[in-house]
């Protein structure tokens, strides 16, 4: 009786809900794919037609003029926003003081937030090092962290000596830009009164450090050469990397400047901007040092920062977008559809829930079909177009899915808080750094002690999500070797093995 009441339960609701659920996520693979082939394909009509932005926008080299002398050259304030930064401070602000610009048309501002006094009292010296040598340098603090970067920004624009600015400037504390950093940058923004934004690309100097910042180097260097490159080409618009960019002040000022509504403010007064009209381009070819996150554990408080603060910057600017304007109906579906529905929100969802739920799960529903282009061509297409963009760690790419798959499960968490407001939606927490940027240390760290493997299993935090996504997953793919009749179980093991290494920390240095 009661098989008989399972069997028929099953096929007439388990089963067609399974359907059901395999038919939503066909559809999103083919709209995540859509849009992955139509960046790349605007990628390959930049590469084949050298459509560099030199060519689309005027741009002329700064020269001094024999009457006006430095007076031809505008005023550049540099921004350097940075909490507790002790292993790069000294990195940042010398970068910053090293770009080739005229010393009475540069200001560089320090925007420090830090809460160490030893911290602090370090920073002065070094921005006291630098005003001997005639840098125009400001270190500014605040008596409280009320919104964080955001706010920190917000403040630095009401100092006086701002407001004699053309163009701001903005690194975090581990970018160091190259000294004709700004001699590349600023002539678009001088030549082109319709632009606002200049983004330059990211580079970086511990991608060799671990398996783990390969991977981020992998998936960040496809968000430059597909999404970036593509948004700036066809739309004149892309969101702001927060770092590593030259703004026009008045159109910052237009747009009402920083907000911290979210942990987004970069993308937020990007969305702003782009909603006034104003363009966006961004430089391939100029490359600032930064450096990416080695700890599993940085890396995905910094994951959930990326994907909360878009989700629930979507939610608060939808109908803004929406009510706009300034801009055509085509740029504003730009952004609702491609830029914040599919990149932000859909994309994170559909890799968790495909890859680890509904494949997993299909080994106990043979009768459900799932098609082959959904879960080998697609997914086999969409790997390639982000491992050409990194060309050399290509032999990884098997694990750089695995990594992505597991990463997608904290992605999907931080855009259903963003999207519902949950508790950590304003949660920041700041990306430590290490200085892996040094071959030598500036400053002297306390050695942690080494531990062997075992002391590792024994001493680490057991990460129980991964870890219980990870035994389901084994659990699927045993069943599926035992009882299947398809190859999936290898797939499924090493994914399940992937969750279960994150899972006790594996991950990283």
């Amino acid at each position: 009786m009661k098989t008989m009441w399972w069997r028929e339960m099953r096929s007439l609701l388990i089963v067609p809900m399974f359907k059901c659920l395999v038919a939503i996520c066909l559809v999103i693979s083919l709209l995540v794919f859509v849009e992955s082939l139509y960046m790349n394909i605007v990628v390959i009509y930049v590469k084949l037609f050298k459509r560099k932005p030199e060519k689309i926008y005027k741009w002329e080299a700064m020269q001094e003029d024999m009457e006006l002398g430095n007076q031809n050259f505008p005023m550049v304030l540099v921004q350097i926003p940075m909490y507790n930064e002790r292993e790069v401070f000294q990195l940042s602000i010398g970068a910053a003081c090293r770009l080739v610009w005229p010393l009475d048309r540069l200001i560089v501002q320090v925007l420090d937030d830090s809460t160490d006094p030893t911290i602090m009292e370090m920073v002065n010296i070094e921005c006291g090092k630098w005003a001997t040598k005639g840098i125009n340098i400001k270190c500014e603090r605040r008596d409280n962290r009320n919104g964080y970067k955001a706010g920190a920004l917000k403040q630095g624009m009401r100092h006086s000596y701002v407001k004699t600015c053309t163009y701001i400037a903005i690194f975090d504390a581990d970018f160091q830009p190259e000294p004709d950093y700004l001699q590349r940058t600023v002539p678009f923004l001088i030549h082109n009164s319709e632009l606002a934004l200049v983004q330059a690309r990211w580079k970086f100097v511990n991608a060799k450090k671990c398996l783990m910042t390969r991977m981020q180097e992998m998936s960040l260097n496809y968000h430059f050469t597909a999404e970036q490159e593509s948004g700036s080409t066809r739309h004149a618009f892309f969101g702001f990397n927060g770092t590593a960019g030259v703004w026009r002040l008045a159109a910052m000022e237009e747009a009402g400047g920083w907000k911290d509504r979210t942990t987004v403010e970069d993308m937020d007064l990007a969305v702003r901007v782009g909603l006034h009209g104003w363009k966006f381009v961004f430089v391939n070819d100029v490359a600032v040092k930064s450096e990416l996150p080695s700890q599993f554990k940085a890396f995905r408080f910094q994951q959930h920062r990326w994907s909360c603060g878009p989700a629930n910057l979507f939610r608060k600017m939808t109908m803004e977008i929406i009510r706009n304007k300034r801009v055509t109906i085509w740029k504003k579906l730009y952004v609702i559809y491609s830029f914040f529905f599919v990149r932000k929100i859909i994309v994170h969802f559909f890799t968790f829930f495909f890859y680890c739920f509904i494949l997993p799960t299909s080994v106990f529903f043979p009768e459900v079909n799932i098609p082959t282009w959904s879960t080998v061509y697609f997914p086999f297409m969409i790997t390639l177009f982000n491992a050409i963009a990194t060309p050399r760690s290509f032999y990884l790419v098997i694990f750089w899915v695995l990594f992505e798959n597991v990463m997608a499960m904290h992605r999907t968490k931080g855009t259903f808080i963003g999207l519902l407001e949950g508790g950590r939606v304003n949660e920041w927490v700041v990306t430590e750094k290490l200085g892996d940027a040094l071959e030598t240390k500036l400053l002297p760290q306390v050695r942690k002690p080494r531990y062997g493997v075992l002391d590792s299993l024994f001493c680490c935090r057991i990460n129980s999500k991964e870890m219980m996504v990870g035994i389901y997953i084994l659990c699927c793919a045993s069943y599926n070797l035992v009882f299947g009749k398809t190859l999936l179980y290898i797939y499924l093991y090493m994914q399940a093995l992937a969750f279960i290494i994150a899972g006790i920390g594996f991950v990283g240095t």
